[in-house]
């Protein structure tokens, strides 16, 4: 199959551009319940599998005995924007186990937050691990290495015992052996697992409703979702479409964006999984992508989706500030939904 188009930009009436793309709704026996495009595009999963890296730790009994909060455990499955909430939480973390911010191997960028990154500049100041997006899943793969007692040094190495072991939990929760799933380095330099879209909405379909694992997987699933859903703000950041989208679903979707146009959600009143892969990686047509998924799929109440109307058809604005059109989705864009008995 081939992807196909979901997104375009147009500016007075013309398109301008296209986003091409897949989608995959799975539950969480595996079922393909639509899609759109190539549900079985194998592409990386990047900052998506954060959630499932984060039930990692908790499975090991590590979170519990270092007395984490719901909070701390949303961060470790995070792409936070930098802000003054996020590096409390994160220093909150290394306190406890122990550690400080020379351990963190995540490498920095400017803070998401744009204001924050802007008051960094204006100071003169540079950016910290404790401002990088991927910081809280490297300090939960600290938290992992302390507790077992493996080397603190190398813990981001693709042949560290914490990376085995968060990849053959990925490889159980997409359903694939782990000498199946290709390996990368992503942008923090851990490593980073391919696997086809489909994969990826099992993963959090099973993420939201872990009926077919022991009671310990089970546990540690629930306490990453019911901490996602508290903390949508620890998730994302101010602004941001992820915690947006969770603050307006009110309980009805976990969600987590991933770099190059990935995003995934799992919604546990049905067990379902959805994954979502712009094709040319560009995150400016997630969002109406996204909501049109959603709306498709009678997910969100009109109210909610009203709340999150600015996603779902994005403003393009020009250096004035003048509204000069839009990115919304195509309009041949429709879920192939199929039918069971």
């Amino acid at each position: 199959m081939d992807s196909v188009r979901l997104a375009e930009v147009v500016r007075q009436e013309l398109t301008e551009s296209m986003h091409r793309g897949s989608v995959a709704v799975v539950d969480h026996q595996g079922n393909l319940l639509a899609y759109a495009g190539d549900p079985g595009m194998i592409t990386y999963i990047r900052s998506a599998a954060k959630p499932i890296q984060a039930v990692t730790v908790l499975e090991s009994g590590a979170a519990a005995h270092y007395g984490f909060t719901p909070e701390e455990i949303a961060l470790l499955a995070s792409s936070h924007s930098g802000e003054e909430g996020h590096i409390r939480v994160l220093m909150q973390i290394l306190d406890k186990i122990g550690l400080s911010a020379g351990h963190l191997q995540c490498g920095t960028h400017l803070p998401f937050h744009r204001e924050g990154a802007g008051a960094l500049m204006a100071k003169g100041l540079k950016p910290t691990v404790f401002h990088c997006n991927c910081s809280g899943k490297h300090a939960g793969m600290l938290t992992l290495a302390r507790f077992k007692h493996w080397s603190l040094e190398e813990y981001y190495l693709m042949e560290h015992p914490v990376q085995k072991l968060m990849l053959q939990t990925v490889a159980d929760f997409t359903g694939l052996s782990a000498e199946r799933i290709p390996l990368g380095v992503d942008g923090c330099g851990v490593p980073v697992f391919a696997v086809p879209l489909e994969k990826m909405a099992l993963a959090y379909a099973r993420l939201v409703q872990p009926a077919g694992f022991n009671e310990r997987r089970k546990g540690a699933c629930e306490s990453v979702v019911t901490a996602m859903l508290a903390h949508p703000f620890i998730i994302s950041g101010t602004g941001r479409l992820t915690t947006e989208l969770m603050t307006a679903a009110e309980g009805k979707l976990v969600a987590k964006d991933g770099a190059e146009g990935v995003y995934c959600m799992g919604i546990p009143r049905l067990g379902w999984g959805i994954a979502v892969k712009i094709e040319d990686g560009h995150t400016r047509a997630l969002g109406p992508v996204i909501l049109h998924v959603l709306q498709e799929l009678n997910i969100l109440s009109r109210e909610q989706l009203e709340r999150l109307s600015a996603y779902a058809w994005s403003k393009l604005k020009n250096f004035r500030g003048e509204t000069v059109g839009e990115i919304r989705p195509a309009a041949s864009f429709r879920l192939e939904k199929i039918r069971r008995n």
